[in-house]
């Protein structure tokens, strides 16, 4: 199996720090825009431009892992081509993702004034290992604000909330009890309406999950590939 990890808006593979190194063949994916290239203006844009990565690779018995946005991107990619997917792993997800005007608004008014938006990004609060945060900070900044509000934008169009119960694909979410940005009702949702979907909610941790409890995010990916395998 081959495990890909996509990450949500305004990140990058780096995102999957933790993870990259406890499964060393699994594949951190920057999608295009994050920072290189043109961003896809829409979780279908995403979802084709990964697409085309995967077929580009020669990749196969493929596992898809997304943390917010990248959940969306995922759910979408199993509910249009579930031929190509073994396994679906959003984190911090859900099958709509609206985001809080008051988030547009900050990225958006961050295009024209970059040092406010830089000063708010490093005053972020987070809940993990500081060097990391740096490099993931700096890896954010040259994404940029521009990138960011566009991703948001495209969170904030998607909506697959009728029909994410035609995907049959095993499913595990993954999410904390502290997650303001997709609450833990969001993963209990694609539990309740994927027949072969399981929810973990842990106690504690915000949207960062997987850098916030590496160890149990990885030992709960680990044992849901061993039920593929």
């Amino acid at each position: 199996m081959k495990l890909i990890f996509i990450h949500g808006s305004g990140g990058t593979g780096a995102d999957f720090h933790y993870q990259s190194q406890y499964f060393p063949d699994s594949d951190a994916v920057s999608l295009p825009g994050h920072p290189d290239g043109k961003a896809c203006t829409s979780i279908y844009g995403y979802v084709e431009w990964l697409r085309g990565y995967i077929a580009g690779k020669g990749y196969e018995d493929v596992v898809l892992a997304g943390h917010s946005m990248g959940g969306g991107i995922i759910l979408l990619y199993g509910f249009l081509y579930p031929e190509e997917v073994k396994g679906l792993i959003p984190v911090g997800s859900g099958a709509r993702l609206r985001v809080h005007p008051k988030y547009l608004t900050e990225h958006h008014e961050g295009i024209a004034n970059r040092d406010q938006w830089e000063k708010v990004r490093r005053a972020q609060p987070f809940n993990f290992d500081a060097s990391v945060r740096d490099k993931l900070l700096e890896m954010e900044l040259k994404v940029g604000p521009a990138v960011h509000y566009n991703d948001l934008m495209a969170c904030d169009q998607f909506d697959l909330l009728d029909r994410v119960g035609e995907i049959k694909l095993p499913t595990l979410a993954i999410c904390g009890t502290n997650d303001v940005m997709t609450p833990p009702l969001y993963s209990r949702y694609l539990e309740k309406h994927l027949e072969n979907c399981r929810a973990i909610v842990m106690e504690g941790p915000t949207h960062s999950i997987m850098l916030e409890r590496p160890q149990e995010t990885n030992q709960a990916i680990e044992g849901f590939l061993s039920t593929l395998s």
